[in-house]
């Protein structure tokens, strides 16, 4: 069974986009297991402060991050392509155990195998508190928002 994952590069405008809506997709199913099958068995992150090697680590990490970060709903929006790369700014909304909630806003650097599949993924977070008042994401994104920017507050 091909782990192919199109679009392939290299990337158009078009492609690009379509490989960033699809990551966010894949990530708020919250599924570790789906979205580990978007990298390479030996892909290599850096998230934050952790460094993950392999599927394996990738479930794992997340597994743990979705136990903690409750209600999680995320938008990405691309900010530059080039032949196998791709640079997305994110933000995403959930909450705590206790039940404050939290704006993440971030940066991802991917890299991408001939097959579509992401070798390398590196992203900085920053954390804000919210009041529940002031959330925006609500779950997926409608369809009809696809492809609309994030404000940046």
């Amino acid at each position: 069974m091909s782990e192919a994952r199109p679009p392939f590069p290299p990337f158009t405008a078009e492609t690009a986009a379509q490989k960033v809506q699809g990551a966010e997709d894949a990530w708020n199913t919250r599924d570790p297991q789906k979205v580990s099958l978007a990298y390479t068995p030996d892909s290599v992150w850096r998230n934050r402060d952790q460094f993950l090697s392999g599927r394996a680590e990738i479930v794992d990490f997340l597994t743990k991050k979705w136990e903690r970060e409750l209600d999680y709903a995320l938008r990405k929006s691309l900010w530059s392509f080039s032949e196998d790369r791709i640079a997305v700014r994110f933000q995403y909304e959930w909450h705590d155990t206790t039940g404050q909630w939290w704006r993440s806003y971030g940066n991802e650097l991917w890299e991408f195998t001939g097959d579509g599949l992401m070798s390398r993924r590196e992203a900085s977070i920053n954390d804000v508190t919210i009041a529940e008042a002031d959330r925006r994401i609500f779950g997926p994104r409608p369809t009809g928002d696809r492809g609309q920017d994030i404000d940046l507050r």
